[in-house]
């Protein structure tokens, strides 16, 4: 019997990343552009550890699927680089506002 290959359709790893992205960086403006205000900062790091915490369940969740669905590797590999790409960006916005 001939298996077909399902297309891995998974889109919420994709949609956390960039929804992520998109709000980290509009608070990281938002903290740079209102000279540093302690509101802003307030509200920042709640969401940066929530972010942390759901971005890692997500990257646990697609390691599992890269092991038991060996065919869809290229797929998955490309949603968690996608995932992972979130890391670098944040400890430079990290960096920059210790920094400020």
């Amino acid at each position: 019997m001939k298996t077909i290959d399902k297309p891995f359709e998974e889109k919420q790893s994709i949609e956390l990343a960039v929804g992520t992205f998109i709000i980290s960086t509009l608070l990281f403006i938002l903290y740079v552009l209102s000279n540093e205000n302690s509101i802003i900062f307030v509200v920042a790091w709640p969401f940066a550890l929530a972010g942390i915490v759901v971005n890692s369940i997500m990257l646990f969740h697609l390691i599992e699927k890269l092991v038991h669905l060996p065919q869809q590797r290229k797929e998955i590999g490309i949603k968690l680089l996608i995932l992972l790409s979130n890391i670098p960006i944040t400890f430079l916005y990290y960096l920059i506002v210790m920094r400020l």
